[in-house]
């Protein structure tokens, strides 16, 4: 690691000074990062944060991210991570020389994020473009749609659970939260960067347009919600089906009544001892398992 890499704090640099107050939401606004590029380095292309930023925590997670393309901005480490961080650091270099390593003590690292532990180096990436819906969905027969999921650790979770159980894509509604939170990328062990997904819809009541879009291009939808007469998830109809978008809604409330309406079947999970429904998260894992398309050698 050469020093001008790893001898200045975070803080201290120019370069990152400025984005250490911004809120995630700011990240987010390719406005406020553009507008701050400008200001601090006129002469450079402050064009290049017009995708907004995300932050990436641990050597895992910034690993898959790296592999997946993501291009790194800067990188944020405890002194006492350094050694075991080495690999990645290289590879960081040579996705971007250019990005700055910033090498902090433990206290210094509380101070800068806030936290009283991380797990692992903070990595800030360029955000990439999201995948074309109608590209995206050329070619998947099984596919996640989540509604206004608004908690990251559910969020990583059904990523985690999509990447691990062969799940071509998940699709998020306009309120759902974004998957590169660095909470939901964490919790998704890096499963954000591999399983592909978009935005679907554009309206908060998004299925009406939403699912005759996953019509159009083949899938039937099954909701997974409580109703009467709602089919068993063991129902062979539903792993028979070629194209199948799973649908599932937040905590708490479900799925909407105008989105179980607009899909074609109805599903739930059958249950023991006075237990009606499950955590989102476990529930789409049980979902993704039973209704999976098997590909050769996946059991």
């Amino acid at each position: 690691m050469n020093k001008s890499q790893t001898s200045f704090l975070a803080g201290q640099d120019p370069y990152l000074a400025p984005f250490s107050s911004m809120t995630d939401g700011q990240l987010r606004d390719p406005k406020q990062l553009v507008g701050l590029a400008r200001a601090i380095d006129p002469e450079g292309a402050p064009e290049r944060l017009a995708s907004g930023l995300f932050v990436a925590e641990s050597v895992n997670v910034i690993d898959r991210a790296l592999n997946a393309g993501c291009v790194p901005f800067a990188v944020l480490t405890d002194r006492r991570w350094l050694a075991a961080s080495e690999a990645l650091l290289e590879k960081v270099r040579a996705a971007n020389p250019a990005a700055p390593v910033a090498v902090v003590s433990s206290e210094e690292m509380r101070s800068i994020t806030g936290y009283e532990m991380t797990r692992g180096p903070l990595a800030a990436f360029h955000r990439p473009p999201e995948p074309d819906l109608a590209a995206l969905l050329t070619g998947a027969h099984r596919v996640a749609v989540l509604e206004d999921v608004t908690n990251y650790t559910n969020i990583g979770a059904i990523f985690r659970s999509a990447a691990a159980l062969n799940i071509d894509a998940v699709l998020l509604t306009p309120a759902c939260h974004d998957p590169l939170f660095r909470r939901a990328s964490r919790v998704s062990m890096g499963t954000v960067f591999q399983v592909p997904w978009a935005r679907i819809g554009h309206a908060r009541d998004w299925a009406a347009e939403g699912v005759a879009r996953l019509r159009e291009a083949g899938f039937v939808t099954a909701a997974l919600a409580l109703a009467d007469d709602a089919l068993s998830i063991a129902d062979t109809r539903l792993k028979a089906t070629d194209k199948l978008a799973l649908v599932l809604g937040t905590e708490g409330d479900g799925l909407a009544a105008s989105t179980i309406a607009a899909c074609d079947w109805t599903v739930r999970i059958p249950m023991h001892h006075g237990v009606d429904s499950l955590n989102v998260a476990a529930a789409s894992a049980v979902a993704f398992w039973q209704l999976r398309a098997r590909p050769s050698g996946f059991p």
